[in-house]
């Protein structure tokens, strides 16, 4: 595919919103925030799969802190392009979470519906801290009130794809987001 060539899936129609390059520099931004944050502490990055892996493998290469790293898989999509609202979980945690620095590394925030099921879950495992970053957040999406504490980019209630971020299992591997053409 060529750089910033349009993607056609399923009839639906998909135009780059944010480009591999924009991403990556926002990216070493948040690590450098997060690492100035935690300088002296080991945090348990908290991947959500799979959407967020991405996102979380070129986030801890920027840190310049330790850190460890476990993933938690939910689902509240399945194959359609809006949340169901009903979370389920996949795979658990591994780690030990009580006493530690938590950093839950998220693909994308609409609903807010995974993260509050996340904060509650996490929070029920004292942990020494918790923090929540995101790659996207969609503007106006949001069912309950949240914090997302470290945001890549803003972006309008349209669906996207790219960068972790799939319809249907596809398109997950192309490096930059792109939104639906609508």
């Amino acid at each position: 595919m060529k750089k910033d060539e349009n993607i056609f899936i399923d009839n639906m129609e998909f135009q780059v919103s944010i480009s591999s390059e924009t991403i990556q520099a926002r990216i070493r931004e948040i690590g450098k925030e997060i690492s100035e944050e935690y300088k002296g502490k080991v945090p348990i990055m908290i991947g959500v799969l799979n959407g967020g892996v991405l996102f979380m493998a070129d986030l801890i290469r920027t840190l310049t802190v330790d850190c460890e790293m476990d993933f938690i898989k939910i689902s509240s999509y399945g194959n359609q392009r809006v949340s169901s609202g009903e979370i389920t979980m996949i795979k658990d945690f591994s780690a030990d979470l009580h006493g530690r620095d938590i950093i839950v590394v998220e693909d994308i925030v609409d609903s807010g519906l995974s993260i509050q099921y996340l904060k509650r879950r996490i929070l029920n495992m004292k942990p020494s801290s918790l923090k929540f970053v995101a790659l996207l957040t969609k503007k106006g999406a949001a069912k309950v009130d949240l914090t997302i504490d470290y945001v890549g980019f803003d972006i309008e209630n349209k669906f996207v794809i790219g960068y972790g971020l799939d319809y249907k299992q596809l398109k997950r591997n192309v490096n930059a987001i792109y939104q639906l053409v609508e």
